[in-house]
């Protein structure tokens, strides 16, 4: 049985109090940020990056046209169970999102225990490692509480600052895939995947670049 399937990504975490739950609530703490389930109350702060054009687009979504669509949007993230608002300690406000989500990239793979990263910041905070302080502390948990065996991130071939995300993170380019993407009107775009194990992440030193 697996547990992710059954449980929900982040349901596994709570049901085995894995990470620190209350009310079935979960909460990672990182040096500078909470990274926590998302609540109905976050929708303007969701609204505020996500009406940006410099935000959803680079991320695979399309803006938000009105904080209607942000509330529906978090009704997503909450009933999907694998996406966790990121909140900066210092505002106590979000400031965006980030989650482990479902993907088989090779179908000769499937027994393989493998999600995808993605995430999206308020573009008024970038430049200042919050999103590699959120994915470090995911990784940790995707290998270390979740038992994953790999953990793919990718980004637009034309994003530059996910490609540094990505790699200052620790992850291994893999191939480049071109895909049309729905929530963009059926957009043509190129997309770079890049992965890293359990073995990679728990021994960097043997898998220098």
């Amino acid at each position: 049985m697996n547990l992710n399937e059954t449980f929900g990504l982040f349901g596994v975490l709570r049901k085995f109090n894995k990470i620190k739950s209350k009310e079935n609530m979960i909460e990672i703490e990182t040096n500078r940020l909470f990274l926590r389930n998302w609540k109905s109350s976050d929708y303007k702060d969701l609204y505020e990056y996500g009406k940006n054009d410099l935000v959803g687009p680079s991320a695979g979504w399309a803006i938000h046209k009105s904080e209607d669509d942000s509330k529906e949007v978090i009704k997503t993230f909450i009933k999907n169970d694998d996406s966790l608002a990121i909140v900066l300690k210092s505002e106590n406000k979000v400031i965006g999102g980030i989650g482990l989500h479902k993907i088989v990239l090779n179908k000769n793979c499937k027994k393989l225990n493998e999600r995808e990263i993605g995430y999206a910041l308020n573009s008024s905070y970038w430049g200042n490692g919050y999103i590699p302080e959120a994915v470090n502390s995911l990784l940790e948990i995707g290998f270390e509480k979740m038992n994953l065996d790999l953990i793919w991130c990718s980004h637009f071939e034309e994003n530059k600052n996910s490609k540094r995300v990505t790699e200052k993170c620790g992850f291994y380019y893999k191939f480049k895939k071109a895909e049309i993407l729905s929530l963009l009107d059926n957009k043509k775009v190129t997309s770079l995947y890049y992965s890293i194990s359990k073995d990679e992440y728990k021994n960097p030193n043997i898998y220098k670049k």
